[in-house]
C-alpha cells in the first residue's frame, strides 16, 4: 500500500509540473508582494548554488529562471504560476534572492535580507521553503543562518542538496548523512533531505512527488 501511495504522488508531481508555468510577478520590497492566492513554494539558497538551474529542471523549462555565471543576479522575489493560467494556478513557485554573495554592496544585501524576513513573516499562503545547499560543500554557516531565520519564523522548510552528479558515491553518502544530522534538532525542518542534480535529473522526480504530497496534505 505504501509503495502504491508513493507512486501516485510521483505521478501527481509529474502531471503538476507538466502543466503551464509562467512568470507573473516580481517584488523588490514587502509592500509590493502580490495578493495572497494559491499555496506558495519558495526556493532559497546561497548565490551560485544552482537554484535557477534546479527551477528550470523542475519545471521542464530551459529559461524559466535566469541562469547566470554571476552570483547575485536574483535581486527580488520572483513569482511563477504553476498548473494553470495566472489567476487560476494550482501553485506558485517563488524564487528568492540568493544569499552570501560578498561582492554585492552591504546596503543591497541588507535590503534583500529584510525582503526575505518580511516575506517569511506571516505569509499564510507559504506552504514550505526549499533551502538549496551545495552538495559539494555541505551545510555552511550562512545556510545555518537561513535555518535560524526559518525556525524563528516558524516556516516549514526542507533541504535540497544540489550538484549530485559532481560527487563520488562515498562523498554523496557522507554529505547526506551530515546534512540530515544538522537538521535533527531544528523545529521547523522537514527531516527528509533530497539530493538533486539539474544536469543528470537525479532527485527531480522525487522533489516533484514531495511537492505533490505537500499539496495533498495541505488540501486535505
Amino acid at each position: 500500500m505504501h509503495e502504491a501511495v508513493e507512486t501516485d504522488f510521483a505521478e501527481q508531481g509529474r502531471l503538476l509540473f507538466a502543466g503551464p508555468c509562467d512568470f507573473i510577478f516580481a517584488s523588490a520590497k514587502a509592500s509590493d508582494l502580490p495578493v495572497i492566492g494559491p499555496p506558495e513554494i519558495a526556493f532559497a539558497g546561497r548565490s551560485n548554488v544552482g537554484k535557477s538551474s534546479l527551477l528550470n529542471a523542475l519545471t521542464n523549462r530551459k529559461t524559466l529562471a535566469r541562469v547566470s555565471n554571476t552570483p547575485g543576479r536574483t535581486q527580488q522575489l520572483n513569482f511563477f504560476a504553476l498548473g494553470g493560467a495566472p489567476g487560476a494556478e494550482r501553485l506558485r513557485l517563488v524564487d528568492m534572492p540568493g544569499y552570501g554573495y560578498a561582492a554585492v554592496g552591504k546596503e543591497k544585501v541588507a535590503n534583500w535580507s529584510q525582503l526575505m524576513r518580511d516575506y517569511l513573516k506571516g505569509r499564510a499562503s507559504l506552504a514550505r521553503v526549499f533551502v538549496l545547499v551545495d552538495g559539494r560543500r555541505g551545510v555552511k554557516p550562512l545556510d545555518e543562518e537561513m535555518f535560524d531565520l526559518l525556525d524563528q519564523s516558524a516556516v516549514s522548510y526542507q533541504v535540497i542538496l544540489t550538484k549530485h552528479d559532481e560527487l563520488k558515491i562515498a562523498e554523496r553518502d557522507e554529505v547526506l548523512a551530515a546534512t540530515t544530522k544538522a537538521l535533527e534538532k531544528r523545529p521547523a525542518a522537514f527531516p527528509e533531505v533530497i539530493f538533486t542534480s539539474a544536469q543528470s535529473g537525479e532527485g527531480i522526480a522525487e522533489l516533484r512527488a514531495a511537492i505533490a504530497k505537500l499539496m495533498a496534505e495541505r488540501n486535505a
